[in-house]
C-alpha cells in the first residue's frame, strides 16, 4: 500500500514538473515580459537570428559575394534553420500552456494552423522540402523564396507589426470592396483600351491580359511610358482613366489612415499594466 502511494506520489511530483518545465518553457518563447531576463536574452537572440538571415538572402544575390562566401552562407543557413527547428518543436511541446491550446492533441493542431506557426513552418519549408521530395529545380527556387518569409517572425517581437495586423482585420470588410473596385475598373479599363487602340497598335495591345500592364501603370499615376494609346478616342479613355486612378488609389490610404487612428484611441484606453516594482523602494511587488 505504501509503495503504491509512493509511487503516486512520484508520478504526481514528475507530472508537476513536467507541467512547471512546459510553462517555462513557453514562457521563454513567447515575447519577454518586464524582469524576465531569459525570454528577453532569447527574443534579442532570436531577433539578431532573423536580421542575419536576411542579410545572408540578401548578400547571396551578389554573384562574386557567393562565389567566395559559399561555404559560410550554408553554415549560416544550417545553423539558422537547426535554431529555427528546435524553436518551432518547442513552441508546440509548450503551447498547451496556453488556455487556447490546452488539449494534448486539439490544441496543438489548433495551434498549428495559427498565422505565426505557419509562418514558422513556411519559413522552414525551403530547407526540409527538396530532402524530402525529389522536386524540379525551377519549383526549387520558388521554395527558396519562401525563406523571404522569416521577416514575418518579427512580427512577434515588433508592436507595430500587431498593430498593422489588427487595422487589417478590423478594416478587411473595407479594403475588400475597395480591391474589388480596383480589379473591376482596371478589367473594364483593359478591355475598352484593347478594343479601340488594337488596331492601331496590334503588338503593343495584343490581347486583353497584355493591355492589363497598361491598365495598372496608368491606375495606379505610375506611367512607365512603354505603352500609351496614340488614337484620340485611346487618348480620352487613357486620361479619364487616370484620374479615376488617383481618386480609387486614395480610398485605401484613407481606409487604412482611419484604421491606425482607432487602433491608437484604442490603445490609449487600455488601462496601464501594475507596476513589476514598488515606486518607492524598488523591490518586487
Amino acid at each position: 500500500m505504501e509503495v503504491n502511494q509512493a509511487s503516486n506520489a512520484g508520478e504526481q511530483m514528475g507530472g508537476k514538473r513536467k507541467k512547471t518545465w512546459r510553462r517555462r518553457v513557453f514562457e521563454i518563447l513567447e515575447v519577454a515580459d518586464a524582469g524576465d531576463r531569459a525570454s528577453q536574452i532569447f527574443d534579442i537572440s532570436l531577433l539578431v537570428l532573423i536580421l542575419a538571415n536576411l542579410v545572408v538572402i540578401t548578400l547571396e544575390t551578389v554573384e562574386g559575394l557567393t562565389t567566395q562566401y559559399r561555404t559560410y552562407f550554408e553554415v549560416c543557413e544550417t545553423v539558422s534553420i537547426t535554431i529555427f527547428t528546435i524553436e518551432y518543436l518547442l513552441r508546440i511541446w509548450s503551447c498547451t500552456a496556453a488556455p487556447d491550446f490546452q488539449h494534448p492533441v486539439l490544441g496543438r493542431l489548433k495551434f498549428l494552423f495559427t498565422p505565426l506557426a505557419l509562418i514558422d513552418l513556411m519559413a522552414l519549408a525551403p530547407f526540409y522540402l527538396p530532402l524530402l521530395i525529389p522536386i524540379d529545380i525551377r519549383f526549387i527556387r520558388f521554395v527558396r523564396l519562401l525563406r523571404v518569409l522569416r521577416l514575418f517572425k518579427l512580427s512577434r517581437y515588433f508592436q507595430s507589426f500587431q498593430v498593422l495586423g489588427n487595422i487589417l482585420k478590423s478594416k478587411r470588410d473595407e479594403l475588400l470592396v475597395t480591391l474589388m473596385g480596383v480589379f473591376g475598373l482596371l478589367w473594364l479599363a483593359s478591355t475598352m483600351m484593347y478594343f479601340i487602340e488594337h488596331d492601331a497598335q496590334p503588338e503593343a495591345f495584343a490581347n486583353i491580359p497584355a493591355t492589363m500592364w497598361w491598365g495598372v501603370a496608368t491606375l495606379t499615376t505610375v506611367g512607365y511610358g512603354d505603352i500609351y494609346p496614340v488614337t484620340t478616342a485611346g487618348r480620352v479613355l487613357g486620361s479619364v482613366i487616370s484620374i479615376l486612378g488617383i481618386g480609387l488609389f486614395a480610398l485605401p490610404t484613407g481606409i487604412l489612415a482611419s484604421g491606425f487612428t482607432e487602433e491608437l484611441d484604442r490603445r490609449k484606453q487600455l488601462p496601464s499594466p501594475e507596476p513589476s516594482t514598488c515606486p518607492h523602494c524598488g523591490k518586487p511587488l
